[in-house]
């Protein structure tokens, strides 16, 4: 058994008060995200997991990109066909969370997904390199495969049969937009006392702000 219990750390790098805070929960998070890639020490500020629950029961977290935010919500992008599109067409209410060691912060984001526009999808999936648009096409998310050699088989082919043509996005590949229900701020602090700051969508579209117990 690893005993893992000493694990310890002091978070002391900031706090999260209800007098410095904007009444946009939207507003906060951008905040956060350009404080976070301004300090450093993440790699992929937009790294954030996608939590879904399967066809099967079971809660299922991997991470993804997000690639853009508005005060609408956060778009990220995959193939529809997957198993993370099967389960948000079958149930789309989802969670988002985002991790920054390196200022003690997380962010968990409830809310319901769709789709994007295909006018939207079509132009992301045109700025990507050439050889993402293949992979994306190529791969059939999710599914069973012989082996790595057969996949890189069909990429091979593909490129051989799209030398000097449009790559076109697949139908079954696009953006979707998560819409927050629910949104809350961790701040670590000293003591195990940390900041937790949750915004709550009214029906008229406001937020209500609470302090949740750490």
């Amino acid at each position: 058994m690893e005993d893992l219990s000493n694990y310890r750390k002091s978070y002391e790098k900031s706090e999260l008060l209800e007098t410095n805070i904007p009444e946009d929960p939207i507003m906060l998070f951008k905040k956060w995200f350009h404080e976070v890639e301004d300090f450093g020490g993440v790699e992929e500020v937009n790294a954030m997991t996608v939590s879904t629950i399967g066809l099967d029961g079971f809660p299922k977290a991997r991470v993804v990109l997000l690639k853009q935010f508005t005060y609408e919500g956060f778009i990220f992008y995959t193939n529809y066909d997957s198993e993370k599109g099967r389960a948000i067409a079958n149930n789309p209410n989802v969670c988002l969370s985002f991790f920054w060691h390196s200022l003690e912060r997380q962010i968990i984001i409830k809310g319901r997904v769709r789709k994007i526009a295909e006018n939207l999808s079509d132009g992301y999936f045109e700025s990507r390199p050439d050889g993402s648009k293949l992979g994306a096409i190529v791969s059939n998310q999710s599914e069973v495969i012989a082996s790595r050699t057969v996949l890189e088989e069909k990429l091979k082919q593909l490129e051989a049969d799209c030398v000097g043509k449009e790559i076109l996005r697949p139908k079954n590949w696009g953006g979707y937009i998560v819409e927050p229900q629910e949104v809350e701020f961790w701040q670590g602090r000293p003591n195990r006392l940390h900041d937790r700051i949750r915004y709550k969508l009214n029906t008229d579209f406001s937020w209500k702000i609470e302090r949740l117990a750490p």
